[in-house]
């Protein structure tokens, strides 16, 4: 007799980078269930070999389903993810990205589930001015309530490690981009340049464009969720020895950026210039030394490369 496939819930697994890790769960041979509240995330994003379940996070439903379902692995990317909403109403965003955590939490713990994979966000959690490439122990100083309920998150799970032995591994992403990935909003640059190229629009860069982001393929990043569901996880001792940044170590300006979409959508477009934007971060980027030693992962893909094959989604997509 075959041995049952373990079995993981994904939460926020109809999303764009929740979809492609459901999708990485499945080569790997586990069970997959994926849970959303479909806020944000697509149907069609499921992928056909996982069971889908329309729940959100905070509710009895969604913490019932981690205490009956025989998991093994709770993948949690189901969240709150707009930091101007978190700024026009820090309730909202708490309610659903900490009160939402400690609910599944709960039904975990009960459920005998043995790890937590939490998508973090190096974007938000460490504070400005440090030296970059950010290391996971650079100073936390997160300037967004969003960035909070991150970093709250971070804790919680070191506190249901500690009490409850229920393992936790924090993947702090830096700006994930590729297929699936919503055009229509605020985040998601890659997406919104590659739209607004294929109707024949110029491109709006705010200020001067030399702002900085570290951009990361979805598929890299679905390859570290399984590595962090390998990896032995070590006793607690400090918050950052079960963190991992996800990224490249890379600082890319908006002005490069957008001509490397250009280039990637056949070399004709123009960009436009727009006022600054208050309060936005100047420069990010993120080590991934860590990562690298002790995942045995790192990213694979070329931006230009990773560039071009979001466009090419993009396109099909539409059609």
């Amino acid at each position: 007799m075959k041995a049952p496939k373990p079995k993981v819930l994904i939460t926020g697994g109809a999303g764009f980078i929740g979809s492609h890790v459901a999708d990485a769960y499945l080569v790997e041979g586990y069970e997959v269930t994926v849970l959303d509240n479909l806020s944000s995330g697509r149907r069609e994003h499921v992928p056909s070999g996982a069971r889908f379940v329309q729940a959100d996070i905070g509710s009895p439903d969604s913490r019932a389903l981690l205490e009956t379902g025989g998991f093994v692995v709770l993948n949690h990317h189901a969240a709150q993810m707009d930091v101007r909403v978190s700024v026009e109403n820090p309730t909202f965003d708490a309610q659903a990205n900490i009160l939402g955590l400690l609910n599944l939490l709960e039904g975990a713990r009960r459920g005998g589930v043995r790890r937590v994979v939490f998508a973090s966000s190096g974007g938000v959690v460490y504070g400005e001015g440090e030296r970059l490439p950010h290391a996971e122990t650079a100073p936390k100083l997160p300037v967004s309530p969003y960035g909070v309920s991150k970093l709250a998150s971070e804790y919680y799970l070191a506190a249901y490690a500690q009490l409850y032995g229920l393992e936790s591994v924090s993947l702090r992403y830096s700006n994930v981009y590729g297929p699936r990935q919503n055009p229509h909003g605020e985040a998601g640059v890659v997406a919104i340049f590659g739209n607004r190229l294929r109707h024949g629009k110029s491109l709006t860069v705010y200020g001067n464009g030399e702002q900085t982001r570290d951009y990361v393929y979805v598929g890299d990043v679905a390859r570290a969720n399984l590595a962090a569901t390998r990896w032995r996880v070590p006793a607690v001792g400090v918050l950052d020895d079960a963190a991992f940044n996800i990224g490249t170590g890379v600082e890319t300006s908006v002005n490069h950026l957008a001509r490397l979409m250009i280039e990637a959508a056949g070399g004709l477009g123009r960009v436009d210039h727009g006022p600054a934007r208050a309060g936005e971060l100047m420069r990010s980027a993120l080590a991934t030394a860590k990562a690298e030693r002790e995942l045995s992962w790192q990213p694979k893909t070329a931006l230009a490369d990773g560039l071009r094959l979001t466009y090419q989604w993009l396109k099909e997509a539409a059609a």
